[in-house]
């Protein structure tokens, strides 16, 4: 008999290992939940995916990181992880939401997107705009550069409701002071969070999230992991980098960004067969935060593929040995 895996196979397995990554980020992070330490929590959660990629069977690069070889000593930008095998881009964030996380407050996550070498937009560490919205819904139905109430109007057609229906997620910036007035101004809901836009364009694509659109600017990075996870599930997204200065530009094009002024749509952010996982670190709409005990804890994560557009959810009980678990 020949034992030889499919493709399927191979896609599916590599997805789950990919969850124990994030798992192992997620349970390190944990031990520092509200103890005002953003850095300490990042730094556990980063040290604790590395290791954790060391047995995933991948010649991985991170595309997507905690920054240059300079700033980042770990996870950084052009590191190299995986025990050997197919060729993939890396984006990460090990701990989306550190203050959230330092403060003990909802929805902080560690995030993992795959995709095969040359698919993540390379994206600098900078600000992009973004507007995204949930599967099943007309092409085009929203847009960047359409005025807010615009897409309101065109997004409460498709979904057969009124404006007033609609919720509308934006994080809670002064930049955003004008968005926010005129949402509110057109008869719409808005749910403002104070950090994490990842899980809150992602939010559009789960139905009992009760978010209808996501609007306004984030970090370039979690853009592209947000538009990883929306190639999984069917969603519409776009998004444009925000350049502060020319070095900025001048990095961006380093990066092999030729037009900085482009528009990007989803399937340009995150291309071929995408595979995405996370695993909550404190409870949000998404996932349940890291319920820690004695000799153990309890996570709950989401894997999906857009090969599949399967989306599973895992819960996963860790026995430490009858030990108080600590981070290493």
């Amino acid at each position: 008999m020949d034992n030889a895996k499919t493709p399927a196979q191979s896609d599916r397995n590599l997805a789950l290992e990919l969850v124990r990554v994030t798992e192992a980020a997620a349970l390190a992070a944990s031990a520092w939940i509200g103890r005002g330490d953003k850095n300490s929590a990042d730094g556990a959660a980063v040290g604790a995916m590395r290791q954790a990629f060391n047995a995933v069977a991948i010649d991985g690069v991170v595309v997507i990181g905690e920054g240059e070889m300079d700033e980042a000593p770990m996870l950084y930008i052009g590191e190299r992880v995986g025990a050997g095998g197919p060729e993939m881009d890396i984006a990460v964030d090990p701990l989306e939401g550190t203050t959230i996380a330092a403060k003990g407050a909802p929805n902080a996550i560690a995030v993992i997107a795959l995709a095969e070498r040359g698919n993540f937009l390379h994206a600098p560490d900078i600000y992009m705009d973004k507007i995204a919205v949930g599967p099943d819904l007309p092409e085009g139905v929203v847009a960047l550069d359409a005025p807010v109430e615009e897409n309101l109007r065109n997004l409460a057609r498709a979904k057969r409701c009124d404006i007033s229906d609609l919720m509308v997620c934006t994080l809670e910036r002064e930049r955003h002071a004008e968005l926010i007035a005129r949402c509110r101004e057109a008869g719409a809901r808005i749910t403002l969070i104070g950090d994490g836009d990842v899980s809150g364009v992602i939010a559009v694509a789960q139905p009992e999230a009760g978010i209808d659109i996501y609007m306004g600017s984030g970090g370039a990075p979690e853009g592209v992991l947000a538009a990883a996870a929306l190639r999984c599930t069917g969603g519409q997204m776009q998004g444009r980098l925000l350049f502060e200065d020319s070095s900025q530009i001048d990095r961006a094009k380093g990066m092999g960004i030729a037009d900085p002024s482009r528009l990007y749509q989803v399937h340009e952010m995150a291309a071929g067969n995408v595979m995405f996982a996370a695993t909550g670190v404190t409870t949000g709409p998404m996932l349940r935060g890291v319920r820690r005990y004695a000799t153990g804890a309890v996570t709950h994560s989401i894997v999906m593929r857009s090969k599949s557009g399967t989306v599973r959810y895992i819960e996963a009980h860790h026995n430490f040995q009858t030990k108080p678990w600590t981070p290493a």
